[in-house]
């Protein structure tokens, strides 16, 4: 008869394991929080750095930066919301001449879709019923809440930004702490250069959409505009999101004018794939496309819009700890070529210059100089080598004695 045994330890072990595992589905979205607030302080934290190093107390500096932050997302919602909610009333009106006009623009295709009679048959106000209302409105406040402690626990981070360095920098043994802080870079490098390169992006195409729009006579286009820049973080169904309510807003006007709106903003989302993204941020994630595709794909299954957003920032840090795991193995995934230049981790992308020369400025940014310390394999560990090399040259001196000793005493 089998028999299993097990030591206290053991047993002890494992529920330790399985209470951690019911904490974490517990707490799951506060540590999605968490985690985005983290990247939120990687992101912003050059910012305050760059304040701080000028003179101004952290304190205000996260303050300030925070403020201007909120201010100008507050003002593009207040501009795009009143309007955004006029479209969604004039396409709710207008839906059916919509729908008639996309139906005879898919017959000269020879695709036939009796579009119109569908959209007659849709109960707006079962839509609109008080208990999905109360549903969405509850939704709404959730979202909100969780906004606000997000902003919340980021400024705490970066406000301790000090005191959370010298708290990890504790645990780093001395003889390798260059080599964890050099991670630390890397992950800043890539965490940052990632947010503050998607800011760039949605900026360049929420322009780009204005002004087409603009040109073209479109109604609403600053509302449309804000909505393609925000729509621009999501990867894959993005370019969908800011393209097809602005074609179904054009088609109110005329089919050409829609297949117009169509075409340039496709053009726009080829330019940006193509050309754009590699440019801003492509090097610095230094991810395949079907890594991003896998990436984007499992973090929408798992986590829905949120995990969407986390998988290409949460992929390229896996990226980065990956390189490290391979690099003490000798091993490379991606050789440089001879004509490449090799990435420097204290590079940040996008990046306020703070005062003092470029090597003082990527220093600022190393958690060992966060911490307020000193690299104590200067001073310490690296005098160890000279140390044994000290006491091997003495050992061999001494063999070398003996064996001249022992030669003048052998007889003649």
């Amino acid at each position: 008869m089998l028999e299993l045994r097990a030591s206290k330890a053991s047993i002890f072990n494992v529920a330790l394991v399985l209470l951690g595992l019911w904490a974490v589905i517990r707490l799951w979205p506060v540590l999605v929080m968490v985690l985005v607030a983290v990247m939120l302080m990687i992101g912003l934290l050059p910012y305050i750095e760059a304040l701080v190093q000028r003179g101004v107390p952290r304190a205000v500096a996260v303050l300030l930066v925070l403020s201007a932050v909120l201010a100008v997302i507050s003002a593009l919602l207040a501009l795009a919301l009143p309007s955004m909610v006029r479209q969604v009333g004039d396409i709710k009106q207008n839906l059916p001449e919509t729908a008639r006009q996309l139906d005879r623009l898919l017959e000269g295709l020879g695709v036939r879709l009796d579009l119109e009679s569908s959209t007659r048959e849709i109960n707006w106000d079962r839509l609109a019923s008080g208990r999905v209302a109360i549903d969405y409105g509850q939704r709404a406040i959730s979202i909100l809440v969780t906004l606000v402690t997000t902003i919340v626990i980021t400024a705490y981070l970066l406000v301790d930004t000090p005191k959370l360095a010298r708290f990890v920098y504790q645990f780093f043994p001395a003889e390798r702490e260059l080599e964890y802080d050099r991670i630390f870079q890397s992950i800043c490098r890539v965490v940052g250069g990632y947010l503050r390169g998607q800011l760039l992006t949605s900026v360049a195409v929420a322009v780009y959409t204005f002004i087409v729009l603009v040109v073209l006579g479109i109604p609403n286009p600053l509302a449309f505009a804000v909505l393609a820049g925000l729509a621009d973080v999501i990867p894959l169904v993005g370019a969908l999101i800011a393209i097809v309510p602005v074609t179904v807003a054009a088609l109110q006007q005329s089919s050409s004018q829609a297949l117009l709106v169509l075409v340039l903003l496709m053009a726009y989302q080829q330019f940006e794939d193509k050309f754009l993204v590699p440019r801003v941020y492509g090097e610095t994630l230094n991810l395949p496309p079907v890594i991003v595709l896998l990436a984007a794909l499992a973090g929408t299954e798992l986590m829905g819009l949120t995990g969407a957003l986390l998988a290409l920032p949460v992929a390229a840090v896996a990226r980065v700890w990956l390189d490290y795991y391979l690099s003490r193995r000798g091993i490379s995934l991606a050789p440089i070529e001879e004509t490449d230049k090799p990435e420097d981790p204290t590079d940040q992308p996008f990046a306020p210059d703070s005062l003092g020369s470029e090597e003082q400025s990527n220093a600022e940014m190393s958690l060992i100089a966060l911490a307020g310390k000193e690299p104590r394999t200067a001073g310490d560990v690296a005098v160890l080598p000279r140390i044994e090399m000290a006491s091997a040259e003495a050992v061999i001196a001494e063999k070398s004695l003996h064996r001249r000793r022992r030669y003048h005493r052998q007889p003649g």
